[in-house]
């Protein structure tokens, strides 16, 4: 009876084991490249930062905007199945606007060290935050953070221990615990609850809520639900799934602008080429 009984226990622990370590893999896939690539930093005209988390170097790149003097800044955090590599030529008209923008890696992907978690990412994020806030040429009261998919999750929790003048999240879920529970896995074995809803219950600046409407990964109920969760929150829906949504610069722009982190610039200071420009 009693090697039974420790047969169950063992098979128990191993299904129990199983099931976190699956959720781990989906969560954090941390894609093929980079550790022994070469930085795309260099073609960007960026800068790279390395941060020291944990005891482990985990990379940030810094895209400076063509201005001088103190200008606002862009935080970025991308998907899970992705790389800040992916996104260093994406930022052209936010940098041409005059935002600087800032790319945080997450620990385990690219050439970082460490492994990814919620407690991981969200230490890389307030020490990306806090390095940036030491640069004469960031404007610390017009940090922007905008995160997309598992990044919304993770630039949330950021929020929610850093002052921050607006939030865009694209692509984002309530919760990642909310997504993980509709396999059926009870709230005691999720490993990572990414909980965006509770992380900004208390954030009373403006955010900007962007989701594709064929969806399937993270349906758009979820960002109805973060809408309605968010008073005064602005609710834009996308023709588009989730990877495939093109960039709404325009938007985001224009929203910044309107909320007092950027100003359109007067006509005569705006390029002959760019009418409907938006200027940090």
């Amino acid at each position: 009876m009693a090697i039974a009984m420790l047969a169950v226990l063992v098979g128990a622990l191993l299904v129990v084991a199983a099931i976190h370590g699956l959720q781990v893999w989906a969560t954090f896939p941390s894609p093929p490249a980079a550790a022994g690539r070469p930085s795309a930093v260099n073609d960007a005209d960026g800068e790279t930062l390395w941060l020291e988390v944990g005891g482990d170097r985990v990379e940030a790149w810094l895209l400076p905007a063509p201005v001088s003097g103190a200008a606002p800044l862009l935080m970025f955090t991308h998907g899970n199945g992705e790389l800040i590599d992916y996104w260093a030529n994406e930022f052209t008209l936010v940098r041409a606007a005059g935002m600087h923008v800032l790319l945080v890696e997450y620990p385990g992907y690219g050439r970082s060290r460490g492994r990814a978690s919620e407690a991981t990412i969200t230490a890389t994020l307030l020490a990306a935050y806090d390095r940036v806030l030491l640069d004469p040429r960031v404007d610390a009261g017009r940090i922007v953070g905008y995160g997309r998919s598992l990044g919304g999750g993770a630039i949330a929790q950021l929020a929610a221990h850093r002052p921050m003048a607006a939030l865009v999240l694209e692509s984002t879920f309530t919760s990642l615990a909310d997504i993980v529970r509709g396999f059926g896995i009870p709230n005691w074995l999720i490993a990572n609850s990414f909980d965006t809803r509770a992380a900004l219950a208390g954030f009373n600046r403006p955010v900007l809520l962007l989701h594709g409407t064929r969806d399937s990964q993270i349906p758009a109920s979820h960002a109805e639900a973060l809408r309605q969760a968010l008073p005064g929150s602005t609710l834009k829906l996308l023709d588009c799934g989730h990877n495939d949504c093109p960039r709404q610069w325009e938007l985001v722009l224009g929203f910044l602008a309107r909320n007092g982190v950027c100003s359109k610039p007067d006509k005569e200071s705006r390029h002959e080429n760019s009418r409907d420009s938006v200027g940090c």
